[in-house]
């Protein structure tokens, strides 16, 4: 069975590693990762280590690595047609029924008509014809980014696990990645011909290294200038839906007289086109070729493979193509649009995968308003924890592309840093609606807030820190402040450590245990913060969903210690520091990496044995790059 490289991209994107794994392997989240003992082979300290947003494991004992379809056919020893088949009934993809689905990207070719009067060259015709130059694909050059080189090596390719003999194309057929490429080539060198494309692209602000860069083109108006240029690939343009029949049974083509947008898949494929009207009064104004068996505009991006080419780390998420062109040519690589269709959850996944930060760009219009509330229910669903989502809405009357020309790059960069992240736009967004002085409209909104909040994953921390976050800005809790033995204080030698706000955010906020739970496995069992995770471990699946219940459940089962207690939580002042969600998140997390570090330093300095010692050093190891990506990202 030959399965078509996007078809095994779609399913990898649906499954979950963490879940698939972890139903073999007992798992602990360990900041962004999760780690657990090497099912592949014997270990008592786990250096197993489970990558969700890369969809990557690896084992620093053992070099297994891989994706999902490499940990099932290793674990069960199973081949890859028979694990696909079980991935592709779990994720509701259909796979090919025979070998002749490979014949999706093929189509039949025309015989060239002999010159007349002309005798027949030796030479094969099709070696000389435009169209039927075979353009070699995109080398995949060596990726830096270790959760992405072993895609790039030949043993971990898909290809070599078809193990039935793909498809075999006469010599007579086209390939449309080959096709395309050719049209895009033909779309180029139209452009120098074309004074009105040329002064478009002019007007918009871009350079000529600019529009070599994104290949822009421009489409004759000639209506059958396609059928003239690639007379042999009639049939395979129609396939691809660039040229149309009409109710008379004309043919014609589908873009004329537009500047040409190639669009390109994950490898650098063209795989279809955006058209714009150089004469606004055109409707429609942007013109994208349909979906084929080479184009699914629901999973793709544009500018998304030239941002990762150009390894952008922070990614926003814009309307239009000229928007991504424009922000690239100022020096913002990290700009994506959707293809003439509303943002869906397979694009803000494919995001998410490349960084966990996300912004998310929308006019201040009413329509703008109404996409934001759009995306946000689609985003809910997906917001796992260590995830954040900003809503950067433009000034009025600018889009990403005018006010990056107008207002320049450092303004464009202050705005977008003071873009709202989710749980304060969605708070602005219901206190608009309802007035939120009065109880019954602090009523509405909560009311708003809890429909959105059931959107949210069921595991996690960021449902219960939004709805506590919603509480605290209508005042709905009479903030809890401990009594404090002053008499016993004062022995107290007053230096705040990170224990003691890991210690302040635990007592506040109980639900960012899953942060620090891997610490219980380094930590001296004798020091508070050990006592307290200790303790945290038998009761958290018992902890009330109210914020401040949970506050008492837990200092109720701390009582032994609530006189240390009740100090930290008044000398660090957390409820300040972490009154947004995604704050108290990002916060937890940075201690839960800081008090690793030191933990694992710490035993490394008297190790048990030589084995001990190693396995520490490959942790700490592991941490430092782990911290080292994280400080990357920010």
């Amino acid at each position: 069975m030959a399965i078509p490289q996007h078809t095994i991209d779609q399913i990898l994107d649906r499954t979950d590693i963490v879940d698939l794994i972890g139903q073999r392997v007992k798992l602990k989240k360990s900041g962004r990762t999760y780690s657990g003992c090497c099912p592949f082979h014997q270990e008592k300290s786990p250096s197993f280590h489970v990558y969700r947003d890369k969809q990557y494991y690896h084992c620093f004992g053992c070099q297994a690595n891989g994706n999902a379809i490499r940990f099932l056919m290793d674990i069960d020893h199973r081949n890859f047609v028979d694990v696909m088949k079980d991935l592709a009934s779990q994720t509701g993809i259909e796979l090919p029924k025979d070998n002749f689905d490979a014949k999706k990207i093929s189509y039949k070719r025309e015989a060239p008509k002999p010159a007349p009067q002309i005798a027949p060259k030796t030479q094969d015709s099709s070696s000389t014809a435009t169209s039927s130059e075979v353009v070699p694909s995109v080398a995949m050059g060596f990726d830096a980014d270790p959760f992405e080189a072993f895609q790039n090596f030949q043993e971990f390719d898909t290809a070599p696990f078809e193990y039935e003999m793909p498809f075999e194309a006469p010599a007579q057929e086209g390939n449309f990645y080959d096709l395309l490429e050719n049209v895009a080539q033909y779309y180029e060198k139209q452009l120098p011909q074309s004074q009105a494309a040329q002064k478009y692209f002019r007007h918009r602000g871009l350079s000529a290294e600019t529009v070599k860069y994104w290949r822009l083109g421009y489409a004759p108006e000639d209506w059958q200038h396609l059928e003239k240029a690639f007379p042999q690939d009639i049939e395979g343009l129609k396939l691809l839906g660039l040229i149309r029949t009409s109710d008379t049974g004309r043919d014609f083509d589908l873009l004329r007289e537009r500047v040409i947008f190639p669009i390109r898949d994950s490898k650098g494929r063209v795989v279809g086109f955006g058209g714009r009207a150089l004469n606004d009064e055109i409707k429609p104004k942007y013109i994208n070729s349909p979906d084929s068996e080479v184009f699914h505009k629901n999973q793709l991006l544009y500018g998304l493979y030239e941002g990762r080419k150009l390894k952008a780390q922070n990614w926003l998420m814009v309307e239009g193509y000229m928007d991504v062109i424009a922000l690239q040519q100022a020096g913002i690589s990290g700009a994506v649009a959707t293809l003439g269709t509303a943002s869906n959850a397979d694009h803000l996944n494919m995001l998410f995968k490349q960084n966990n930060q996300l912004t998310i760009a929308f006019d201040g219009d009413a329509a703008g308003q109404k996409a934001a509330r759009r995306t946000l229910e689609i985003a809910l669903p997906l917001l796992t924890d260590g995830r954040e989502l900003k809503f950067f809405v433009m000034p009025k009357e600018h889009d990403p592309d005018s006010l990056i020309r107008k207002e320049g790059l450092e303004t464009f960069n202050r705005l977008w840093q003071q873009a709202p992240l989710l749980s304060d736009f969605i708070f602005a967004l219901l206190s608009q609606q309802y007035e939120v002085t009065t109880p019954e409209g602090k009523s509405q909104v909560m009311g708003e807030l809890n429909q959105l909040a059931e959107l949210l994953p069921q595991k996690g921390s960021y449902k219960y820190l939004l709805r506590q976050f919603f509480k605290e800005k209508l005042g709905f809790n009479k903030k809890w402040q401990p009594q404090i033995n002053h008499d016993a204080s004062l022995s107290f030698n007053i230096r705040t450590k990170d224990e003691d706000f890991a210690i302040a955010m635990l007592m506040h906020h109980p639900f960012l245990y899953i942060h620090f739970e891997v610490l219980t496995a380094i930590i001296d069992p004798n020091e508070l913060l050990g006592k307290v995770l200790s303790t945290l471990n038998r009761i958290f699946d018992d902890l009330p969903d109210d914020q401040e219940l949970a506050t008492y459940y837990i200092l109720g089962a701390c009582s032994p210690y609530h006189l240390e207690l009740a100090e930290i939580m008044q000398r660090t002042n957390i409820q300040a520091l972490t009154q947004a969600p995604e704050m108290a998140d990002k916060l937890a997390s940075e201690y839960s990496l800081s008090l690793q570090e030191k933990y694992l330093k710490q035993k490394l300095k008297s190790p048990i044995s030589l084995s001990e010692s190693r396995n520490l050093r490959q942790q700490l190891n592991e941490l430092t790059k782990k911290i080292g990506l994280r400080l990357l990202h920010e």
